[in-house]
């Protein structure tokens, strides 16, 4: 009998996954016909946070210590606020690296793992990336318009072109879709 594997849930949002997810797969294709649609494999921070495990895992025991197939879940802790800065050499007394501050806080969330249901309407108003940085307000975006674009997926400029076979490679008759080295 072989591994179980992890039914992750099949939702638009991190919080339709734990309340009401659409249905569970194990993988890419059975998320594809349960959305309707496309699907992304994303991992989100769901919920409040905690300041210790402790108290994060008894509010979300449930979710975190389950059985092999309802592995989706899991407790994480992350930096309350901004990352600390990186610290300048200051070659001072023979050492090179100031003496630590205190390391920043941190506090614990659920993360969750899902199937998230790709809404194509969001991505049809954009334009791509590359076309964005080249127009004349493009200093001016905003931080929200700039995540949106480097989260969209890359559409093709134009239609994918056959292979292009070298001078010194072949395709062999025995398997005519693969390439070897001809010298």
């Amino acid at each position: 009998m072989g591994a179980m594997s992890v039914l992750y849930p099949v939702a638009a949002t991190a919080e339709a996954a734990l309340s009401q997810p659409a249905g569970r797969a194990a993988r890419e294709s059975e998320a594809v016909a349960l959305a309707s649609g496309q699907v992304e494999f994303v991992s989100e921070a769901v919920g409040p946070a905690f300041s210790s495990q402790a108290a994060a895992l008894e509010v979300f025991r449930s979710k975190v210590e389950t059985g092999p197939e309802d592995r989706y879940c899991a407790l994480r802790e992350v930096v309350d606020g901004r990352a600390p800065r990186p610290a300048k050499p200051v070659y001072k007394n023979g050492h090179r690296w100031p003496e630590p501050k205190a390391p920043p806080a941190t506090l614990w969330r659920l993360s969750i793992t899902y199937w998230r249901i790709v809404d194509a309407a969001r991505f049809d108003h954009m334009a791509q990336a590359r076309q964005a940085r080249r127009t004349l307000g493009a200093e001016r975006l905003d931080a929200q318009t700039l995540r949106a674009l480097a989260r969209q997926p890359l559409k093709p400029v134009r239609p994918q072109q056959p292979l292009d076979v070298g001078l010194f490679e072949m395709a062999p008759p025995e398997a005519p879709d693969r390439l070897i080295a001809d010298e």
